[in-house]
């Protein structure tokens, strides 16, 4: 079986640093399994391709072991990429998918276009599996669906598949990605199951795991269709990203309190940065009078609540890529004990907001809370063009938090982020530039806002953008 992972951002020899193997020569790694070889069919500034083949030997498999059946000997484990192949990532790339570069380290954080081709993958599940499992992490996915023989064309397709995937991001993710997903869309594992191999899904999957919309699927197959492991595993997922969600609200909290100038919601308490970033949000819709509205990574359902509580809001519909968030959402809006009106209103949705869903098109308004910075830098493109291409709503507010405010957080250490989870968290220069670009893009306006009290050197703690379509007649 073959693995290529190919790159043309120049230097393009780069890659030969970040995976610690030198183009210029072909080596030899003996596994417990077989052997494995690493090489360069193609090395320049220009372009560069490194090669994993892994040559695995059916027979010393089962030589030790008593009466083993022909099927044993005879199948197709060493022709298709599978655990094999990602316990020869571990081994033989484990610096590169473990984040270390000796030579070169500032490549590591660096985002490459790569392009990986896997001959061949095994997937009973067929294409549909193949894209589930990578485009939600931003990637482009081709693959070729190979026959069952091909002097036969009658026999049909196989199960087999050349898998192609590209996109910019860090060689650390995509080997990363590789190592969990090769046995999934397998369905195999070549040895024993464990508590260990929990402990290897958290690892690997930390970061990612966590909002793919198939993490459920990930973690049953990844664990052989062990379901108490299975369920183990996505229980600490979910406990982790909550015990992450209570230490960031509890630091806002905390330096809210501290502020003399703390605004009011009511007459009775003092509002807290999220939901004062709710509120507003809530207001900006009301003002334009959207009807129909989208909460785009909607969580636990806090301001889907405000709006259902507003009449004017006519259609109203929450969208996150967590199953068992979406259930809190469900049980916050007592979901279960409504009238059938009220359920025509408000809908909830399991979805993903990196890849086209026919579903939020035809609405006034998308709200878009505190989500972007969960994004990394692909799936961020992506979900630009969902949101404002595809979906493209007359009215978009997103909210981020301000980089810039973070130093008033008493217990948050230079350069460290709010969340454990977010991928960038942006000045109010660079959200301003982005969204701008954004609104030049797709057709649209935008105004800017800070929200919370203000420092007169770094601004509010969290900022929003109001996006508004520019119509026909504006445009000319």
């Amino acid at each position: 079986m073959l693995l290529t992972i190919s790159t043309t951002q120049q230097p393009a020899t780069d890659l030969g640093y970040l995976l610690h193997k030198n183009p210029a020569h072909v080596q030899s790694f003996a596994l417990n399994f077989g052997q494995a070889h690493v090489f360069y069919p193609e090395a320049t500034d220009e372009a560069c391709t490194a090669a994993l083949l892994l040559d695995v030997d059916s027979v010393a498999l089962v030589r030790n072991k008593d009466n083993a059946a022909l099927d044993q000997y005879v199948n197709d484990r060493p022709y298709v990429a599978s655990s094999f192949m990602s316990v020869a990532i571990a081994d033989i790339f484990g610096s590169a998918l473990n984040g270390r570069c000796t030579k070169r380290p500032e490549l590591v954080e660096r985002e490459m276009l790569l392009r990986v081709c896997v001959t061949v993958i095994a997937c009973r599940a067929g294409e549909s599996l193949l894209r589930r499992m990578f485009e939600p992490l931003g990637y482009t996915v081709t693959l070729t669906q190979h026959m069952l023989d091909d002097h036969y064309p009658a026999w049909g397709m196989s199960h087999y598949y050349t898998l192609t995937v590209e996109a910019v991001c860090r060689v650390k993710d995509l080997l990363t990605h590789l190592y969990v997903l090769l046995p999934v869309m397998d369905d195999e594992k070549h040895y024993y199951i464990g508590d260990d191999e929990v402990k290897k899904l958290l690892l690997r999957g930390k970061g990612w795991l966590e909002t793919h919309p198939e993490r459920e699927q990930i973690a049953y197959r990844y664990l052989r269709h062990q379901q108490s492991l299975a369920r183990q595993a996505l229980a600490r997922l979910v406990l982790e990203e909550e015990e992450d969600d209570v230490v960031e609200a509890a630091e806002e909290a905390s330096t809210m309190k501290s502020t003399s100038a703390l605004p009011e919601l009511n007459q009775e308490k003092p509002a807290y940065l999220h939901q004062l970033r709710l509120e507003r949000v809530l207001a900006v819709l009301k003002e334009h009078g959207a009807r129909s509205v989208l909460d785009l990574g909607c969580g636990e359902g806090r301001l889907l609540k405000l709006l259902m509580q507003e009449r004017s809001f006519e259609r109203i519909v929450g969208m996150d890529v967590a199953y068992r968030i979406l259930e809190k959402a469900r049980q916050r809006l007592h979901l279960e004990h409504t009238t059938e009106k009220q359920l025509a209103r408000v809908k909830i949705m399991h979805g993903s907001l990196t890849y086209r869903d026919k579903r939020l098109e035809g609405y006034d308004a998308a709200a878009v809370v505190e989500v972007i910075e969960h994004l990394d830098a692909p799936r961020l493109r992506a979900f630009e063009r969902v949101l404002f291409e595809f979906a493209h709503p007359g009215l978009v507010v997103i909210t981020t938090p301000n980089a810039e405010y973070n130093v008033k957080f008493a217990t948050l250490h230079a350069g460290t982020f709010r969340h454990s989870d977010h991928r960038f968290e942006w000045t109010r220069q660079q959200f301003q530039q982005w969204a701008t670009q954004v609104a030049a893009r797709f057709g649209y306006a935008v105004v800017f806002e800070a929200i919370g009290p203000e420092d007169e050197l770094v601004g509010g703690p969290s900022q929003m953008a109001v996006f508004n379509v520019i119509s026909d007649v504006e445009r000319r």
